[in-house]
C-alpha cells in the first residue's frame, strides 16, 4: 500500500491531529452555497404575528479549523494582551498562505522537506548519476572533479529548460562510460540494481520474451487492440458515418447529421450486438444547449480501470544486477572522486562546493575545499543492526564534542568516541548523548557553531558511515542521539561555504545589514524564500532519515527570531515579541519545521534554546505556539557561575535560586535544566570544578577543608538543579567527575596547541575527588532511572529560609532537604510534609564514597512524623542537617491516623 505522504495533500499547518488533510486537485470539489433558512413565526398575546429570534451563536475566528485557536495558549495562561494577540492572529494566516504557496509547487510538506533525494549527486537506475543544484544567478553551470580532469565544459546543464528550470535549479547527466569491447544496451531504458550482484534481467530471459509475456498476462482479450491499431478506432468511425465508399475531399463531404440523430441510428443498428469484454460506452444528455451529448464510461468499466495496477513488474523483470553493471560500464563518477560545482555568473567564473554536498573537505592542505563523492560498494557501505530506543518519559541527557572526547591532545574520531566514550555514558546512567560540531565547518575553533555545509558530517571526525556506526552502537546501548542544530545563522565563508553561492549576495541569505549577524560576523538565512525554506527542512530530515538520529537541539533562536539577533533589553513586555524587530518568517520556519518533524518522525524530539524565552516556545501550534518539546533554562547556569565566582557563601539567596530554578510557572515541566554545560567550560569562562578546585595549593594548610567544599557544592548544585525541573536534566562531557580544566580549542592565541581540547579520563581511574564525585552523580542518574523522579509532577516547594540556608520542597513521595549554609549544622531542623509515615534516607551527599565526612549515624537513615503542623503541612519531620549538605528522603510507609 503507497505511503500517504505520497499523495497529493492539502496541508492544514494546525491539525488537531492527523497529520496531512487531502484533497484531491483533479476531482471537482463540492461547493456549498449560504442558503436562507426559513423564519418561525409566532403570533403574540395580541394576535400579530413576530418573528422568533433565535439567541446569536458565538462566532469563532477561524470556524473552518477545527481544534484551532491562534491565541489559545493565552486562553490557557489567562494573558491579555490585545497587540500581541493580533500578532498571534496575523501570523497564523501568513502561515495558511505560506503553506498555500508551498502547494503550488510541492505535491505535500514530505516533497517540501526531502529534497535530498534529488538534488546533490545521485545514482540514477539508468546507469548514470544526476546531479541537481539551486543556484538562481548563475548564467552556466557544471561538475568539475578529478573524474574528468577539472574541465567545466565536459559535464555540463544543457541549454533550455532540458538543463534548468524557471526556478533556479540546474540538472547534469553524467553517464557512465562503456567498458572496452562492451555494447550500448539493447533496451534504450535498461536499469540495474547497483546493490545485489545478481536480478531478474541476469535470468536469461530475453526482452523480447518479457514483453511477450507481459501482453499475454497483462492485458484482457481485446484490451489491447487499440493499443496494437491505433488507427482503428477513426478508421470505423469515419466508416460508420460515411460508410465504406465515404467521401474523400471536403468538397464531396455533405451536411453531417446532428449528435442526437447519430446516437440514435447507431443504438438501433447495435440493439442486438453480442456482450464483448470491451469497456461499454453511453451518452448522457443533460438538456443544456451547451452540452447536448457527453461520452462517458459505464461504473463497472471505470472501476475495473481503475484496480488494474500499472505493469511495472514486467518492466522491472528487465533489470539487471550490479555484477552486469560493472561488466559493462565504468562509473561515471568513482567512489571518492573529489569534486565542486563550477558556475559562470555575471560576475565571473566560480567554482563552489555544493550546497547539498554529503562529505566535504573544507580545507584540503590550505588549498580551496572540496567534496568527495560518498558511494561504497554494497560490500562495504554500512548496515544498520540496531533499532532506535524508545521515546524515554524523561531525558538525561550527554553533551558531547567528538574531536575533544579523548585524552590526547589531538582530534579525536568517531571510531574513538563509538569505542571509548559510549560505554562511559552508559555506565554514569544517561539515555541520551547530544554532540555539537558534528556538522562541517572549517574552523575547528568555532567549535561546530560556523557551519558550512549542513548535509555533512565533519571529514575531521571520520567518514558517513562511521559517523551512522556511532549512532547505531549508541541506539545499542539504549542511548537517544541528538544533534545541535545551526540553522540561526550560517558561515560568512565563500569557498567553502553558502556566501555568494551563485555570485549574488541574496541566494540563500538577507542582503544587507539584515544579512549579516550584527556581532559574529555571520550570514543570515532568508526564511521567506521557499527555495531556502526547501534546503533547511530538507536537511531536518536528512539527519533524521539518512543517520537515524533522534532529534535536535536548535541554536540561539534569538539570533534569528529578532533582526537585532537578541542583543536588546528584554522586560518581559509581550510588546517586546511582536514589535518591528520580530522577524516572522523566522517564526514560520520554526513552526513549520516542527509540525513537519513532528509528522514524519512522531518520536522526534525538538528542544529549543532561546535566551529571550519567546512566550509560546512549547506550546502545540495548533494553540499558537511554536511546537517544540522542550526550552533550554539558560538563566540557571548563569546564575551558579555568579555566585561561585562573585557572592560570599553566607550571601547566597535561597529564595534566588529557588526563583531562578524554577524559571517561568507555565513552561517549568518543559525545561531542560543544566547547571552547567559546555559554555562555562568553552566559551572563555570556567568550569564549576575549576573554580572550585582550580586555585587550592597541594601545600595550602586548608586544603582538606576547600576540597570539601567545592566537593559539596559541587554535588548540591547538580542534584538540586536537576530535581526541581522539568522531565530533562543536561550534563557536559566531564563534568560528572569535575573535570578540572576548561576547554580551549587550537588558535592563534594558544599557538594552536591541542594540551587543553581533551578529557582528562584517567582521572577516574584513581582513588579520590573525581572518582567520588562521578560515583554520586552516577547514583543520582539511576534514582531517576529506578524512581523517574524527572517524570513526576513538578516539585511543591514549600521551605525556603534565607537565614538558615535551607531549602525543602517535595516530588512525589519523594522529600528534598538542602542546607547551603557554610559553617551551621543542624541536629534536628524540623521541616514540614503533608503524609504522615516512615521516610527512608535514599541519597545523601555527606556519605563517605560520594567524598563526604558520614557525619549521619544508621539510625538516623529512617525518620518518622510528628503531628506537629510546620510549613502550612499537616505533619512534620526532625532532620539532621550538615552543613553544605542535601537529602533525599522516600516516604516508605504511611501511617493512618
Amino acid at each position: 500500500m503507497p505511503s500517504l505522504l505520497s499523495l497529493s495533500t492539502h496541508f492544514t499547518p494546525y491539525p488537531n491531529l492527523t497529520f496531512l488533510q487531502f484533497h484531491y486537485p483533479n476531482r471537482p470539489q463540492r461547493l456549498t452555497f449560504p442558503v436562507k433558512k426559513p423564519t418561525q413565526i409566532g403570533c403574540s398575546a395580541t394576535g400579530q404575528p413576530h418573528q422568533q429570534q433565535r439567541p446569536p451563536k458565538k462566532k469563532k475566528p477561524f470556524p473552518d479549523e477545527k481544534g484551532v485557536d491562534p491565541v489559545g495558549f493565552l486562553s490557557k495562561f489567562d494573558i491579555s494582551h490585545k497587540q500581541f494577540a493580533q500578532f498571534l492572529r496575523e501570523r497564523h494566516k501568513a502561515m495558511k498562505d505560506l503553506t498555500d504557496e508551498i502547494f503550488n509547487r510541492h505535491i505535500n510538506l514530505r516533497d517540501m522537506s526531502s529534497g535530498y533525494e534529488i538534488l546533490g549527486l545521485h545514482r540514477h537506475p539508468e546507469h548514470r548519476e544526476d546531479y541537481m543544484e539551486w543556484a538562481p544567478g548563475a548564467r552556466y553551470c557544471a561538475l568539475v572533479g578529478d573524474f574528468n580532469g577539472w574541465s567545466p565544459t565536459e559535464n555540463c546543464a544543457k541549454e533550455g529548460h532540458f538543463g534548468h528550470d524557471d526556478y533556479g535549479y540546474w540538472f547534469i547527466i553524467l553517464e557512465d562510460k562503456l567498458r572496452n569491447g562492451e555494447k550500448p544496451d539493447e533496451l534504450y531504458f535498461q536499469q540495474y540494481n547497483y546493490v545485489d550482484d545478481y536480478d531478474k534481467g541476469d535470468s536469461g530471459v530475453t526482452i523480447e520474451e518479457v514483453f511477450k509475456k507481459a501482453n499475454d498476462e497483462y492485458w484482457e482479450p481485446g484490451e489491447d487492440r487499440y493499443l496494437k491499431n491505433r488507427l482503428e478506432v477513426p478508421a470505423k468511425l469515419y466508416e460508420q458515418i460515411f460508410g465504406p465508399n465515404g467521401p474523400q475531399t471536403l468538397e464531396e463531404l455533405e451536411e453531417i447529421p446532428d449528435a442526437e440523430t447519430r446516437y440514435k441510428a447507431w443504438k438501433e443498428q447495435h440493439k442486438d450486438d453480442p456482450p464483448s469484454n470491451l469497456p461499454s460506452y453511453d451518452v448522457i444528455d443533460n438538456g443544456k444547449e451547451y452540452d447536448i451529448y457527453n461520452i462517458v464510461l459505464d461504473p463497472v468499466s471505470q472501476e475495473k480501470f481503475k484496480a488494474k495496477k500499472p505493469p511495472l513488474p514486467y518492466w522491472f523483470e528487465t533489470r539487471k544486477g550490479r555484477k552486469a553493471w560493472l561488466k559493462k560500464y565504468r562509473p561515471c563518477i568513482p567512489h571518492g572522486s573529489k569534486y565542486r560545482v563550477y558556475f559562470n555568473t555575471p560576475s565571473g567564473p566560480l567554482e563552489r562546493v555544493p550546497a547539498w554536498a554529503t562529505y566535504v573537505e573544507p580545507d584540503a592542505d590550505g588549498g580551496q575545499a572540496y567534496a568527495i563523492h560518498w558511494e561504497p560498494p554494497p560490500e562495504l557501505a554500512y548496515k544498520w543492526k540496531n533499532a532506535r530506543p524508545k521515546k524515554p518519559k524523561s531525558l538525561r541527557i550527554y553533551e558531547c564534542h567528538v574531536g575533544i572526547s579523548g585524552s590526547h591532545p589531538k582530534v579525536s574520531s568517531f571510531s574513538d568516541f563509538t569505542e571509548k566514550v559510549l560505554p562511559h555514558v552508559k555506565k554514569a546512567g544517561f539515555n541520551a548523548i547530544q554532540l555539537f560540531g558534528v556538522i562541517e565547518h572549517k574552523d575547528y575553533f568555532t567549535v561546530g557553531y560556523r557551519a558550512t555545509n549542513l548535509y555533512a558530517v565533519s571529514s575531521r571526525f571520520g567518514t558517513p558511515d562511521d559517523f551512522k556506526r556511532l549512532v547505531d552502537e549508541a541506539h545499542g546501548q539504549g542511548l537517544l542521539v541528538f544533534l545541535e542544530i545551526v540553522h540561526s545563522y550560517s558561515a560568512a565563508d565563500e569557498m567553502v561555504g553558502l556566501a555568494l553561492f551563485d555570485g549574488t549576495n541574496d541566494c540563500y541569505f538577507h542582503t544587507g545589514k539584515r544579512g549579516h549577524h550584527k556581532h559574529w560576523g555571520t550570514r543570515m538565512f532568508k526564511y521567506g524564500d521557499q527555495d531556502v525554506l526547501h534546503f533547511l527542512l530538507s536537511n531536518l530530515n536528512w539527519w533524521i532519515t539518512e543517520y537515524q538520529v533522534d532529534g535536535f537541539q536548535f541554536h540561539s533562536l534569538s539570533s534569528m527570531m529578532y533582526t537585532h539577533n537578541g542583543f536588546a533589553t528584554f522586560t518581559g513586555d509581550l510588546e517586546e515579541y511582536c514589535n518591528q524587530y520580530v522577524d516572522r518568517d523566522a517564526l514560520l520556519y520554526l513552526m513549520l519545521a516542527n509540525e513537519i518533524l513532528h509528522a514524519l518522525h512522531p518520536d522526534v524530539i525538538t528542544i529549543a534554546e532561546d535566551a529571550t524565552f519567546y512566550p509560546g516556545l512549547c506550546e502545540p501550534i495548533s494553540q499558537g505556539g511554536l511546537g517544540f518539546d522542550y526550552c533550554v533554562n539558560l538563566p540557571v547556569s548563569e546564575m551558579w557561575s555568579s555566585f561561585l565566582e562573585n557572592v560570599p557563601d553566607h550571601d547566597w539567596s535561597m529564595k534566588k535560586i529557588v526563583s531562578t530554578l524554577m524559571g517561568n510557572k507555565n513552561y517549568a515541566d518543559k525545561m531542560l535544566m543544566y547547571a552547567e554545560n559546555h559554555n562555562q567550560s568553552i566559551s572563555g569562562g570556567r568550569s564549576f570544578a575549576e573554580i572550585l578546585f582550580g586555585e587550592i595549593r597541594e601545600a595550602a594548610p586548608d586544603k582538606e577543608k576547600l576540597l570539601l567544599r567545592g566537593c559539596s557544592l559541587h554535588k548540591m548544585i547538580r542534584l538540586i538543579t536537576m530535581t526541581t525541573g522539568g522531565r530533562a536534566y543536561l550534563n557536559f562531557m566531564g563534568n560528572e567527575f569535575g573535570h578540572p580544566g576548561r576547554v580551549e580549542f587550537p588558535m592563534p592565541s594558544n599557538n594552536f596547541s591541542y594540551s587543553l581540547a581533551n578529557r582528562r579520563w584517567e582521572l577516574l581511574a584513581n582513588e579520590g575527588l573525581h572518582r567520588d564525585l562521578f560515583t554520586f552523580d552516577k547514583d543520582l542518574m539511576k534514582l531517576d532511572e529506578s524512581e523517574r523522579i524527572l517524570a513526576r509532577f513538578l516539585p511543591s516547594i514549600h521551605h525556603v529560609n534565607d537565614n538558615s540556608m535551607v531549602i525543602a520542597y517535595t516530588r512525589g513521595p519523594f522529600l528534598f532537604i538542602f542546607n547551603f549554609h557554610p559553617t551551621d549544622s543542624y541536629e534536628g531542623y524540623q521541616i514540614g510534609v503533608e503524609e504522615a509515615g516512615e521516610y527512608q534516607l535514599v541519597l545523601n551527599t555527606d556519605e563517605r564514597k560520594y567524598g563526604g565526612q558520614g557525619l549521619m549515624k544508621d539510625d538516623q537513615y529512617s525518620l518518622t512524623t510528628t503531628s506537629q503542623r510546620s510549613d502550612g503541612l499537616r505533619n512534620s519531620l526532625e532532620v539532621p542537617l550538615p552543613s553544605r549538605t542535601a537529602q533525599v528522603y522516600k516516604l516508605s510507609r504511611i501511617l493512618r491516623i
